[in-house]
């Protein structure tokens, strides 16, 4: 390393291709399985940094923890990434949960919206309430203001009648 920041290239190209072998070794120990594919990739990130960063290296010091400490931070790096995950707001995932369906969801609505138009405003009211709302009969006729006796006849005119028109469409 000494050569080398004096210069010589033949000795940078030397340390370069030891370091290869000790960091291929030193990586392949720390990835295993699926993850061994990107052991070539982080030596050549850390033979990379070395190399820009190669006037940094203290001659009063250890070349071998100069070299750990680089091979080590692009080992942190390189975790990092591989556990970031996007940050997604919560409002844009509900938003697009129910972007595929909205339309047919809104055509189920229309069309639903059109045949109780057929109906009197009570029983309109009274399917609503017991059909899509999931009220009682007692709980749709008090809103109604009538019996439940007399809110479950309503209803079933009501579902009797759209029934008939449903099936007159369908024939």
């Amino acid at each position: 390393m000494l050569r080398a920041q004096d210069g010589d290239a033949a000795a940078w190209r030397a340390l370069l291709v030891q370091l290869q072998k000790r960091l291929t070794a030193y990586f392949a120990r720390r990835l295993s399985g699926d993850l061994a594919v990107d052991v070539d990739d982080l030596v050549q990130e850390t033979l990379i940094a070395m190399h820009t960063r190669r006037v940094t290296y203290d001659p009063a010091q250890p070349f071998t923890a100069w070299t750990h400490a680089i091979a080590r931070y692009k080992l942190i790096d390189f975790w990092r990434r591989r556990s970031r995950r996007p940050h997604v707001a919560l409002d844009d995932v509900a938003d697009g949960l129910w972007a595929e369906g909205d339309q047919e969801a809104a055509d189920a609505a229309a069309d639903l919206d059109r045949l109780l138009a057929s109906l009197p405003e009570r029983q309109q009211g009274l399917i609503r309430d017991v059909k899509i709302e999931g009220l009682s009969l007692a709980e749709a006729g008090a809103k109604q203001g009538m019996s439940e006796g007399a809110a479950k006849v309503s209803l079933h005119r009501a579902l009797k009648a759209l029934t008939m028109k449903v099936g007159r469409a369908d024939g």
